[in-house]
């Protein structure tokens, strides 16, 4: 497998690249006195589920929410509620798929450093806390699969994380190994959530989603 440390030359490794390339917001949070019912209806496709973890984040769209009470990524969604639909939907399933919220919030974490989404690793770090992830256990995820923290079974995980975000596959030795812990359906919710996270932090620095007060990036 090729290198996937984010210092590699195709990722850039700090924020201040990002910001060199995304310096301003290219698409600032959607105001709430803007929302109508359609931004209302769409967003609303996000239920509460079974569990605390999302992709992005857990809105609260049912009643009439509160001046600065809704986070940056959902008011984002809220410019385009055809698309927000469609990904929330998604993001359901995502959320409540056939692996525990550890093993998620693991890969979720994995694949928003070595992808540098800041915004979803600040707040998937206090997700994974709740999910049973220790604090050096979360700081190992910037080391990787090589960690010697880790169980076979997580570094298996995160070798998933690193061959998707470096060679855009899964190699046949880490198939193999997965397949030891996880059944068919457990492993494609593995491939697809990386897939979602590295696309969505794809997408919000593309946007130049920043920060919300409080939160603590890289």
């Amino acid at each position: 497998m090729s290198d996937p440390s984010p210092t590699g030359s195709s990722v850039p490794s700090t924020r201040a690249q990002w910001s060199d390339a995304v310096s301003e917001p290219r698409i600032v949070p959607r105001p709430l006195e803007d929302w109508d019912e359609e931004v209302r209806d769409a967003l609303s496709v996000l239920s509460t589920g079974k569990s605390n973890s999302t992709v992005g984040a857990q809105p609260p769209v049912v009643t009439p929410p509160q001046p600065r009470s809704v986070p940056n990524i959902i008011a984002i969604y809220a410019w385009h509620p055809e698309l927000s639909r469609s990904w929330l939907t998604f993001s359901n399933h995502l959320r409540d798929s056939t692996l525990n919220e550890r093993d998620r919030e693991l890969l979720t974490l994995g694949t928003s450093w070595l992808r540098r989404g800041e915004y979803e690793w600040a707040q998937h770090t206090g997700m994974g806390r709740a999910a049973g992830l220790s604090d050096d256990e979360i700081e190992a995820v910037k080391i990787g699969s090589s960690a010697t923290i880790w169980s076979p079974m997580d570094a298996a995980l995160l070798c998933a994380v690193e061959e998707i975000c470096q060679d855009r596959y899964v190699s046949d030795a880490t198939w193999a190994e997965l397949a030891t812990y996880f059944d068919r359906k457990q492993m494609m919710d593995v491939v697809f959530l990386i897939g979602a996270y590295d696309m969505h932090c794809m997408v919000f620095n593309t946007f130049g989603l920043q920060l919300e007060p409080g939160m603590q990036g890289f």
